[in-house]
């Protein structure tokens, strides 16, 4: 089935990914692929590492004259700033003492990552727990979403509230038609990827806000696929369900807390009779007037569009020393260390959960309709659908 892999540092060369078992025959567009990394680099309250790294991707096997070729995927993402760091990520140069980190900060992979690989050096930890691995998956959603353009399925993603200001997570609902063209728009015109224009304001005075009081914001993230045919996803085992696969590709993504589908925490509080999509036919088809279930019920597509939300809590890297914390090698007390971050990614964020979403529709697609060609899926598509 379909996997990925990926291998980088932070600060070492760059980042390497395979793909396996995607499918022969499809066009790649490079353009789309890079636009999405730029896209995971931009936002109001990022860090002076995004003016460093313009990130493109490489790819060194699997695609041949612009189409897929069957064999496993693989590309590299070069880190520019790698030049900068050369000396202290070496393969084998020794690793001065004044330069290892023992203060894990409270929120990071750190203290749990240092104890349970026995690590001398925190560093060891924060460069392969880092955000900068998103990359690699920003890129494999990227492959994904342009296979299942093939079939009519669309993505999209945006910010819906950061630290408190936008829409309040008790009274978000899954109704926000991403694809409306006038939120379109808002989105593709916000510098931190809100599809309201009232609220952008007062989002960019709260991040400036906490730059100035060296914190960190979070927030609430939406992402949303559209066309997805009825039926992908199963019902019969836990572990192939597609929410619960869902849930964990969203889940994975650093500084997530929670993932919701539809409605989520919300459908805890409404009745049966108003929580639950009433089931229509009319114009050759079936329908919803609401979409509560976020297009999915009992671990499977029902044709709805599928809407996902996550909370991405604030930065664990403070610009100031608020946070305590203790010395792994003395047990010492001590302030958690300042390691180069932004103040806000939330906007970046959005772009991989969407890539997320991407991968996780595709696995279950190439499942229901798995072939070892392009053509070959869509003739396995085309008779299912004439069902």
């Amino acid at each position: 089935m379909l996997r990925f892999l990926t291998a980088g540092e932070s600060h070492g060369k760059g980042l390497v990914t395979i793909i396996d078992n995607f499918p022969a025959g499809v066009k790649i567009n490079e353009d789309f692929i890079n636009e999405k990394l730029r896209l995971r680099q931009s936002g109001y309250g990022r860090g002076a590492r995004q003016k460093i790294e313009t990130d493109k991707i490489e790819f060194l096997s699997g695609v041949r004259g612009g189409l897929t070729t069957g064999s496993p995927i693989s590309f590299f993402i070069k880190n520019k700033d790698y030049e900068n760091w050369r000396d202290r990520m070496d393969a084998f140069k020794s690793v001065p003492e004044e330069s290892k980190i023992h203060t894990p900060r409270p929120g990071h992979a750190d203290f749990a990552g240092s104890i349970k690989f026995g690590l001398d050096d925190i560093r060891n930890v924060l460069e392969r727990s880092s955000a900068r691995e998103t990359a690699s998956r920003v890129a494999v959603g990227a492959i994904c979403q342009i296979f299942l353009k093939n079939f009519g399925i669309e993505f999209a993603s945006a910010v819906l509230n950061i630290g408190g200001v936008g829409i309040d997570a008790a009274e978000k609902n899954n109704l926000i038609d991403l694809f409306d063209e006038t939120n379109r728009q808002n989105i593709g015109n916000s510098e931190l990827r809100m599809p309201y224009p009232e609220h952008e304001e007062k989002a960019k005075a709260f991040i400036d806000k906490m730059k100035t009081e060296g914190d960190t914001a979070g927030g609430l993230i939406t992402a949303q696929a559209k066309g997805v045919p009825v039926g992908l996803g199963s019902f019969t085992q836990w572990d192939e369900k597609l929410d619960a696969h869902i849930a964990m590709s969203v889940m994975s993504i650093q500084a997530i807390k929670s993932v919701e589908i539809g409605v989520g925490v919300k459908s805890a509080y409404l009745k049966g009779s108003s929580c639950h999509d009433s089931i229509y036919y009319g114009g050759g088809g079936f329908y919803r007037k609401t979409d509560n279930a976020g297009g999915i019920e009992g671990g499977m597509s029902n044709g709805e569009i599928i809407s996902v939300t996550c909370a991405m809590k604030p930065i664990p890297t403070l610009m100031k020393p608020y946070l305590d914390t203790v010395d792994l090698n003395t047990c010492e007390a001590k302030k958690a260390f300042l390691e180069r971050s932004d103040v806000c990614a939330v906007p970046a964020a959005s772009i991989v959960v969407e890539s997320a979403l991407a991968f996780s529709i595709c696995y279950f697609f190439l499942k229901k309709f798995g072939g070892d060609g392009l053509a070959e899926i869509k003739r396995n598509y085309e008779g299912y659908a004439k069902k």
